[in-house]
């Protein structure tokens, strides 16, 4: 009994197939240039918050509307606890101990602000933005080399006063403050 030979040898239209599939996994298996890595020294991997200095002139916080400002205390404190609360989330650079660590955060805050955004017919403030400015130094320990340095660097959130939206000030400040946090390691972990 004969059986027939079967051509094994592909078609060119099949080569082209496979052609085009092996370019299509190359091209996934490079990537694009994106990385989920962060963009800090693969060396460097635990960081110390130096506790932030408060550099803010109280005499000079005023309102257009009210004669004392709203500022809360120790604002430089809670600065510290939430951006190292953030670092602990992220897990991208672990807080340690001044002498155990790879890198250190510094940081000053310099100004906080309060703006009204919005009126409504009475002529009162409906919505404000409220700003927390920080001067940074992100720096290696190991060589003391300052890896980045930024002036005015802000974080902020808008609330409402008045009306069915209306929050306290202080949860708005402690949105701003967890907001500023996040920009902090956000910038000590991207490309420098």
């Amino acid at each position: 009994m004969t059986t027939s030979a079967v051509s094994l040898q592909p078609s060119a239209f099949s080569r082209t197939v496979v052609r085009r599939w092996l370019v299509a996994a190359c091209v996934l298996l490079c990537g694009c240039g994106y990385t989920t890595r962060p963009g800090i020294a693969s060396h460097l991997r635990t960081i110390y918050v130096k506790p932030f200095v408060n550099k803010i002139d109280l005499t000079r916080l005023t309102s257009n509307r009210e004669r004392f400002p709203i500022y809360r205390h120790q604002m430089e404190v809670d600065l510290t606890n939430e951006v190292i609360r953030r670092y602990q989330f992220t897990g991208l650079l672990r807080p340690a101990t001044p002498e155990r660590a790879d890198t250190r955060l510094e940081g000053e805050l310099v100004d906080f602000h309060r703006d009204a955004l919005r009126y409504n017919a009475s002529q009162q403030v409906e919505e404000w933005r409220l700003n927390i400015v920080v001067n940074l130094r992100f720096i290696e320990q190991k060589t003391q080399t300052t890896l980045w340095e930024e002036t005015g660097f802000t974080g902020d959130t808008t609330y409402f006063a008045l009306g069915a939206s209306a929050e306290s000030e202080s949860a708005a400040l402690s949105r701003a403050l967890t907001d500023l946090a996040h920009r902090i390691v956000e910038r000590s972990v991207e490309d420098w």
